[in-house]
């Protein structure tokens, strides 16, 4: 598996987890259990912008990498 497969990978992921925290988030009926819930999908979402960025930068350095 190259890196950037994995990268990609990892990216899928976290988009699931993402979407299992915001589910989770809105659900809830505890506002404090709901806060901590959108504060992990806050900081999820700036890993998986900067996963973009590097996937992205993957496909620029390595032409090979692009579109998998």
């Amino acid at each position: 598996m190259t890196v950037a497969s994995q990268v990609k990978q990892s990216l899928a992921s976290l988009k699931g987890a993402e979407a299992e925290l915001s589910n989770f988030a809105l659900t809830t009926l505890d506002e404090k259990e709901r806060k901590a819930y959108q504060e992990a999908v806050n900081a999820t979402e700036k890993v998986i912008t900067d996963l973009k960025q590097r996937v992205g930068d993957l496909e620029k350095e390595e032409f090979q990498y692009k579109g998998f």
